[in-house]
C-alpha cells in the first residue's frame, strides 16, 4: 500500500515539474521572440548552465531586433 502512494506521489510529482518546464519554455519563446531571437532559445532555459549563458547574452548582447531599428534609422537618414 505504502509503494502504490510512493508511486502515485512521484507520478504527480513529475507530471507537475514537467508542466511547469512548459510553461517556463513558452514563457522563454515569447520574450526571446519579441527580442528578435529565434523563440527555440527558450529551450536552453531548461539547461542548467545554458540558461545562465542566454541570460547573460540577452542582458549585454545586442539584440536583433535593436539592430533592424538601427539599419532602419541610416537607411531613412540616406534617403
Amino acid at each position: 500500500m505504502d509503494t502504490d502512494v510512493g508511486i502515485v506521489a512521484a507520478l504527480f510529482g513529475l507530471t507537475f515539474f514537467l508542466g511547469l518546464a512548459a510553461v517556463a519554455a513558452v514563457v522563454w519563446w515569447r520574450i526571446l521572440s519579441k527580442t528578435g531571437h529565434s523563440g527555440w532559445l527558450g529551450l536552453l532555459m531548461l539547461v542548467p548552465i545554458a540558461n545562465v549563458i542566454l541570460i547573460l547574452v540577452l542582458a549585454f548582447g545586442e539584440w536583433p531586433i535593436h539592430r533592424e531599428l538601427r539599419d532602419l534609422k541610416l537607411r531613412s537618414e540616406h534617403s
